[in-house]
């Protein structure tokens, strides 16, 4: 089966016609059941629409790799989309991420914060409530994704309530 970026550059330009990008492409399984995953994304998320368009679009130009029998799975990276490439980072800026690491010390650990900035070794997560963040190098990432925050805090008890208009009225 080819390598991913042969797969890659067969299916870019196709995908930019409909006016998205290729977030991943991810290669599974052998024989009759390989499975080709491509994931696009464009600004403002990908509807269903999208993906169709996507999946009637890209067969032909994976055909054309002789790729013999294969499966095509076509998606978006969804809500809380996985951080494999210093692009995806990159374009997560602002968000909340959830990065598990392994230190030098081979230590694991997670942080969870906003994805302050970007560069070629790594990146800074702010997971406290300083202004400053860790700096994270990309090496010593074993996991990363953005974290979808649903909707407002939840509401305190009822009791928990009163309690508190007791102790204000004291």
């Amino acid at each position: 089966m080819p390598e991913r970026e042969t797969i890659v550059a067969a299916i870019e330009p196709v995908l930019a016609t409909l006016g998205l990008e290729v977030f991943d492409v991810q290669l599974s399984g052998s024989g009759r059941a390989r499975t080709v995953r491509v994931i696009v994304d464009r600004d403002g998320g990908v509807d269903l629409d999208a993906i169709t368009a996507t999946s009637e679009r890209i067969q032909p130009a994976l055909d054309a790799l002789d790729l013999g029998p294969y499966a095509l799975e076509v998606s978006s990276p969804g809500l809380e989309r996985p951080l494999h490439r210093p692009e995806h980072f990159r374009r997560a800026v602002g968000e909340t991420v959830s990065v598990k690491v392994r230190d030098a010390d081979g230590e694991v650990r997670r942080l969870r914060g906003d994805l302050v900035s970007t560069d070629e070794r790594g990146v800074t997560v702010n997971a406290g409530d300083t202004n400053s963040g860790e700096h994270v190098d990309y090496d010593q990432i074993i996991k990363a994704r953005t974290v979808f925050e649903w909707g407002a805090a939840p509401k305190p008890d009822k009791r928990a309530k009163k309690k508190q208009q007791k102790e204000v009225a004291r």
